[in-house]
This record gives C-alpha cells, sequence and structure tokens, in this order.
C-alpha cells in the first residue's frame, strides 16, 4: 500500500469514527457548518455526495491547482463508457460515477482508480425494458451517488436504486418506487444516519421516501401536500427535481426539500411535514443550503422565473412573512445550485451572469458576465470559487465583495457535472472522460 493511500485510509477511518451516517459532529448534521469552513483531513480526504461533505460545495482543501490545461497540471484522463452526467464522488482511492448505455436500457456504477485513473468497476446494476423520456439536455445517468466509505449508492430516479460495496458487488436493488419523471431523473439521493432519502417529484405522484440503507427496504414515505396550484395546471407543474438537505434545527433534524409550489422542512426520522412555504412553480432543481442561520432555497415567484428566499429556521405549519428575512428574483438561476460563503451567496445564471449576493439582506453585491453557459454548480476551495461551463471552461474567482477573476481553463469536450475535490485534486467529468487535476 502506498504512503498516500494509507494516509486517506486513516482520514476514512477518522471520518467514520467521527462522522457516523458520514456527515454527523457531536450530534449536528455536518451542513449545519456552513459558512464556517471544515478543518480536518476527514473534510478533504474525501467528497461523498453531491456537492461534498456538507452538501453545500465547500472543500477546505490544501493546494489545489489554480490553473490547468490539456497539457497542464492533468495527472490522468480516463474514457468513460456510455453517457452520464452524475458528479464524481470520492472515497478513499475510489471516484464513483454513473453512466446509461443503449438509449438507457443499461444502467451502469462506474469505478475508477483514484491513484493510476485506471477504470476498475463498470457494473450493469439495472436494465429496465423502459427507459422513459428525458429532456434534451438531461441523461439517463444524472443523479449522483453517495457514498458511506463501505456502501455505494446509485440512483436512476423510478428506473431504481441499487447498492453497492466497494467491490463493486450488488447488494440489493429497489425498483419498487414507480414515478413519472417526464423530463428524466435529475435528484441525488442523500444519506442520514441509516437512512438514504429519495426525492420522487413526477408528474403523476409525488413523494420523499427513506430506505434502509443496509436493505433497501422502505422506512417510511411522505407524500408530498399543497400542490392544488400546481395540480389545475396540470401534471407538468407538479414535477421538481431538488436533491434535499438535512440539518438540526432545535434538536430534530430536518429534512428541507424543494418541490413545486413549495418548500418544505420534514421530520428526518419519520418524514413528518414539519413546516412549509409556499410560492408559484415547478421544476425546481437547486438544492438548499443553510448558514447565518437561515435557510437558503431557490423557488419561484412566477412560473419560469426563480427566486432566492432567506428563511428563518423555527415555523410550523404554513410560514409566511414572519420567517421570510428577504428574496431576491432577478438573475436567479434554474439549475447552477447558490453557493453560500460566510455573508456571501453566489448565484450562476444558467446564461452565463455570475452574482454576489450579501445573504444577511439580500442586497447585490457585484455582478458579473461570465463566459459560457452552466448548468453545473458552483464550488468554494479555501475562498477560491469554482465553477465548469458547458464550453469546457472552469472559471475561478475569489471569494469577496469585489469580483476578482483567478483564472479561466479550458479543457476539451463539454462540462455539465459539478466538480469533486478530494486531497490536492480537482475532480472534473466532461461529457467523455474524467480529469484529475493537480500541481
Amino acid at each position: 500500500m502506498s504512503l498516500t493511500l494509507y494516509a486517506r485510509r486513516v482520514a476514512g477511518w477518522i471520518c467514520r469514527l467521527v462522522l457516523p451516517g458520514v456527515f454527523t459532529v457531536a450530534g449536528f448534521t455536518g451542513v449545519g457548518f456552513t459558512g464556517v469552513g471544515f478543518t480536518g483531513v476527514g473534510f478533504s480526504a474525501q467528497w461523498p455526495q453531491f456537492r461534498g461533505p456538507d452538501g453545500q460545495g465547500h472543500s477546505d482543501a490544501v493546494g489545489v491547482p489554480l490553473t490547468w490545461s490539456e497539457s497542464e497540471s492533468v495527472v490522468w484522463k480516463t474514457p468513460l463508457p456510455g453517457q452520464g452526467w452524475s458528479s464524481p464522488v470520492v472515497w478513499e482511492d475510489q471516484v464513483w460515477m454513473t453512466s446509461a448505455g443503449q438509449d438507457g436500457k443499461s444502467l451502469h456504477a462506474l469505478c475508477v482508480e483514484r491513484e493510476s485513473g485506471r477504470l476498475i468497476h463498470n457494473v450493469t446494476v439495472l436494465q429496465p425494458q423502459d427507459a422513459g423520456s428525458r429532456h434534451q439536455l438531461n441523461g439517463y445517468a444524472s443523479p449522483t451517488p453517495v457514498l458511506d466509505g463501505e456502501r455505494v449508492f446509485v440512483h436512476f430516479g423510478p428506473r431504481g436504486t441499487v447498492c453497492l460495496d466497494t467491490a463493486g458487488k450488488i447488494l440489493w436493488k429497489n425498483t419498487s418506487l414507480s414515478f413519472a419523471a417526464l423530463q428524466g431523473a435529475a435528484s441525488s439521493p442523500i444519506l442520514h444516519e441509516d437512512l438514504l432519502i429519495l426525492t420522487c417529484d413526477g408528474t403523476d405522484v409525488q413523494f420523499l421516501a427513506a430506505l434502509d440503507k443496509q436493505t433497501g427496504k422502505v422506512r417510511w414515505q411522505q407524500t408530498r401536500q399543497h400542490l392544488e396550484q400546481a395540480s389545475q395546471r396540470g401534471p407538468i407543474a407538479r414535477m421538481a427535481y431538488s436533491t434535499p438537505l438535512v440539518i438540526p434545527i432545535d434538536g430534530v433534524s430536518q429534512l428541507v426539500s424543494t418541490g413545486a409550489d413549495h418548500v418544505a422542512g420534514y421530520d428526518v426520522r419519520t418524514g413528518q411535514e414539519l413546516w412549509w412555504m409556499e410560492y408559484e412553480g415547478f421544476s425546481l432543481v437547486a438544492r438548499p443550503s443553510f448558514g447565518n442561520g437561515l435557510f437558503y432555497v431557490v423557488g419561484s415567484v412566477k412560473l419560469d422565473h426563480h427566486a432566492v428566499y432567506a428563511i428563518r429556521p423555527g415555523g410550523k405549519g404554513k410560514i409566511g412573512d414572519q420567517q421570510l428575512a428577504w428574496q431576491r428574483s432577478n438573475g436567479i438561476p434554474h439549475v447552477p445550485s447558490p453557493l453560500l460563503v460566510g455573508e456571501n451567496l453566489y448565484v450562476v445564471h444558467d446564461a452565463g451572469t455570475a452574482m454576489c449576493i450579501n445573504a444577511l439582506n439580500g442586497e447585490v453585491q457585484w455582478k458579473q458576465r461570465l463566459d459560457g453557459n452552466f448548468r453545473s454548480s458552483p464550488i468554494e476551495v479555501r475562498g477560491r470559487i469554482y465553477v465548469c461551463s458547458e464550453e469546457g471552461k472552469t472559471i475561478v474567482w475569489e471569494d469577496g465583495q469585489e469580483f476578482k477573476l483567478l483564472a479561466s481553463n479550458q479543457l476539451d469536450g463539454s462540462l455539465l457535472a459539478s466538480p469533486a475535490v478530494a486531497g490536492a485534486a480537482l475532480f472534473l467529468r466532461s461529457d467523455t472522460h474524467l480529469y484529475r487535476i493537480e500541481d
């Protein structure tokens, strides 16, 4: 075993000891520390889920490159079989993703060896007779896997959910949660302690489900409420694609989940709804954030016009203006999730305009046109903001109340998956390859 790999495994053991359920520290879920910053080898060594250890796009890794190209700082570049937009996730010496072949009728879990870049697992996990429909900008393998150090959980929306071990052996499958994903699957699974949580907001039914991560059996299933207006507008107005977030509030771990026409908080152990706030809109994608004592949620002020809502926790039932600290509805993206860094909230519009919003009052601090179109979500690494464009460019700027461009790095292909960070490396997935970028 190499010294580097040994150090990473030690980091993984520490992370499991300190973080039962992957990201729970001293009774608090890791996402509750947003804006404070993460320290310790466990957080920088792994990237176990969509948007990283805290689910909000933060890394404390040291030495992550600022500049690169096809000929600079590329440790390896590995071709990937099939097609997929799931983001890479990393634990110790493994990088996992999903892909689809045969027009969505062959669904795969992929694993690349972190040190060498060698493809070590290409497991056919599901072979649906009907691949289902999808949006032209979506694929059949878009939800990002989630890892706990011993298992790999991959999800393909209504096609099914599969658990594997790190050797690539399938441990269980669940294909019982049926819903109509008209534009394809997008919401990523998340872990909380012994639960694997799935969002199933289709055009026919809308519900959240928690599976036992050991067996794949349903522990609870909660039907979405408050969709009366959406139902009047037709089936498509009831769908959504957001990935939820778990945070501790007043001693209860709340599952904050964005759906059509409303956002709601649920007791993560039972699925019971605790509070909800209405808006008008559907097809919400962005993952919520939490920090500064506020939830930051992307909803809509009207159809196809997105807004950020800063919501005070502690509400019960239907909440309104008394819980709303502020909202902003200009320049808010549809797909990329906002990034909260301390008192700065960064949004990158799909069409290429970045904006820094004061996270305490909603005032715009700066706005900057970027080169390209964006589907991936930005991340922060020690005060640097990284975001990838569909045109293969990663733009880096400095966290601050004025825009300061640090680098613009071009790779071949298209970048729709969000970046991952582990150790001192960036892992970037293009439409054809996985890159390990490291000095």
